[in-house]
């Protein structure tokens, strides 16, 4: 079965270069800008500063071809299946980021700590499930 998604945005990174970027938000990732495009923007309403929510990413500079990898590079450790891992490179190339909204600007959003390049396709915002939700 095939089916198709599309992009809602793209971030806004100062991290252009796969080398230089940090393989998790918590190693450094600096903040971002998620730019999303116009008519998302009645998508927006409800979120405010100060939120935790889940950003959908399509890593578009990921490898789909890959299917094991050495856990973060390191080539001491034993070849590990992609789905055991969170390696960007996979089949089906989803990035998954946990982030914090500093502020919002009409189809702006400001988040803390996003480890995705700049240009990545925004594919879905969610909110972090907490217990009074």
């Amino acid at each position: 079965m095939e089916f198709s998604v599309r992009r809602i945005g793209r971030v806004l990174s100062p991290l252009t270069d796969l080398a230089d970027a940090p393989r998790q938000a918590d190693e450094g990732a600096p903040d971002a800008w998620l730019l999303f495009d116009d008519e998302y923007a009645p998508a927006l309403a409800g979120l405010a500063a100060g939120t935790d929510v889940i950003l959908l990413t399509w890593l578009d500079r990921a490898d789909r071809a890959t299917m094991a990898v050495h856990p973060r590079g390191d080539e001491s450790r034993p070849l590990t299946g992609v789905f055991a891992t969170r390696s960007p490179d996979r089949p089906n190339p989803v990035g998954l980021h946990e982030v914090h909204i500093l502020a919002i600007e009409g189809t702006r959003v400001h988040v803390r700590n996003l480890e995705a390049l700049d240009g990545t396709p925004i594919l879905d915002l969610k909110p972090v499930l907490t217990p009074d939700r």
